[in-house]
């Protein structure tokens, strides 16, 4: 549990310091139309990965996955904190990205093997009380290091938690490993990777006429090769199950939204605004903070009410929380108050804690337990390729209006607080805040889309006290 918990903080803070610094980042590095690629690299490489790492989870054991996640982790968190240039800042964010595509799968995979569903609610409130502690302080943390530091330490503070993690991890989890010879889908996984790859790349708007095509094609072929797999990646008939395929398009919507917001909103305050990193992150600490509350609430109350009522409550509340933050940061100036925007961000995160956690567990439960690392993957995998696509097309919206308008000079000068000097120039604000306000608008228009996509969820789901504990399938 202690190893679980550091792996999930970790995870975590990475989610909240580094966002608060990126837009000082991009005043210092410069390449401001290759903002939206920072963030999108990490959750690239984090999608990709993750449903090879939950079917190697269930092949092999879920502790030397969970470690060499944590071990990439660290070395891309490094190589970070050492960038001198945009583009090398993204390729290590890629290699970061790469770790954590490990860490979260199979931390929840672990916990499903460990516990039964009606205990999960007690084990919540742990992890619960981590998040929460990353998203108080987090956001707050990221924008004082670089207030007072630098930039570079948001990567590095990581480093001390991924090896302790590492360390706990292999002195206290033994695996019960049931031996079997084991063939892993390789050009599976292969063509699932390089097919993701090719749509994220495409919603960068970067050649869309070749990636988008080959996206399709490759996709196509990674079907075709799973319904022959003796050992598939991602098991067809897991896909086509009514409630596994609403929760699927109920996380990537989510992501979306979430990841997008969690990346623009920053670059509001500091940019539009003029306010320190310090305040930036003030408006995303409250999703953090709600999340885990709302997730715990769920987790003790799901054998008593099912799935289905958790999963419309909190689409509900997320559309009416995203539909707030769109109103919040339009037509905004500096002296507008901060707090409509962190209402909204806690909303959010009340919304997906209480529909993303009853979805998790719902896919869960719903398989074997030799397949539970693939069903948590492929929960996880949608919300992180949503959030990618998100991140990445919205990205390319922001990069298309503002280029236009405005010299990265001029913008990089903007978001330096150790450089800026007095109020932000209102032009420039304006200039940029028309390439920020359609963003929120379409995350309102996300919200909307998944509420009416829930309403579909599968009334005669329910969740059904469970209390047997897997054997780990090894090699």
């Amino acid at each position: 549990m202690v190893a679980l918990l550091l792996s999930v903080f970790m995870s975590a803070m990475e989610a909240t310091v580094v966002g608060t610094a990126m837009p000082t980042v991009v005043s210092e590095l410069g390449g401001l139309l290759l903002y939206g690629w920072v963030g999108s690299s990490y959750l690239l490489a984090s999608t990709v990965s993750v449903p090879l790492y939950g079917k190697l989870a269930d092949l092999y054991g879920r502790r030397p996955v969970l470690v060499f996640g944590i071990v990439l982790f660290l070395i891309g968190s490094i190589w970070s904190g050492f960038a001198g240039s945009i583009e090398i800042l993204i390729v290590a964010r890629t290699l970061q990205g790469l770790g954590a595509g490990a860490i979260q799968p199979v931390t929840f995979t672990i916990l499903a093997d460990l516990f039964a569903l009606e205990e999960r609610g007690r084990v919540q409130a742990f992890f619960g009380a981590v998040w929460a502690m990353a998203g108080a302080f987090g956001p707050i943390v990221g924008g004082v290091i670089v207030d007072t530091l630098s930039w570079h330490w948001v990567f590095w503070i990581n480093v001390p938690v991924g090896i302790a993690a590492v360390l706990v991890l292999l002195a206290a989890y033994h695996e019960r490993r049931v031996q079997r010879r084991v063939q892993l889908d390789w050009m599976g996984a292969l063509l699932l990777t390089s097919g993701s790859v090719a749509l994220l790349v495409a919603a960068q708007r970067t050649m869309p006429w070749l990636f988008a095509p080959a996206a399709i094609v490759l996709l196509v072929l990674f079907v075709i090769v799973e319904r022959r797999a003796a050992e598939p990646v991602v098991p067809l008939e897991m896909v086509r199950a009514r409630a596994v395929a609403i929760a699927s398009g109920s996380a990537m919507l989510l992501g979306a939204a979430m990841s997008t917001a969690v990346t623009f909103l920053p670059l509001v305050v500091q940019g539009v605004m003029g306010r320190s990193p310090t305040d930036a992150g003030s408006t995303l600490a409250p999703l953090l903070l709600s999340w885990p509350v709302a997730s715990a609430i769920t987790s003790r109350t799901i054998t008593r009410i099912g799935f289905r009522a958790p999963v419309v409550l909190g689409s509900a509340v997320s559309a009416v929380a995203l539909g707030a933050l769109a109103w919040a940061t339009h037509g905004i100036d500096a002296d507008q108050s901060l707090w409509p925007m962190r209402i909204a961000m806690g909303g959010l995160g009340f919304g997906m804690g209480f529909a993303t956690t009853a979805l998790l567990l719902a896919v869960q439960t719903s398989v074997e337990a030799d397949r539970r690392g693939v069903a948590t993957a492929l929960q996880l995998f949608s919300r992180s390729i949503g959030g990618a696509l998100g991140v990445g097309a919205l990205g390319a919206i922001f990069s298309a209006i503002v280029s236009g308008s405005m010299s990265e000079e001029t913008v990089a000068s903007l978001l330096d607080p150790h450089g800026r000097t007095g109020a932000v120039d209102p032009s420039i604000a304006a200039s940029l805040a028309s390439g920020l306000t359609p963003l929120f608008q379409i995350l309102a228009a996300l919200g909307l889309a998944n509420l009416a996509l829930v309403v579909f969820y599968p009334r005669t789901q329910h969740a059904a006290p469970t209390v047997e504990v897997a054997p780990i399938v090894g090699d």
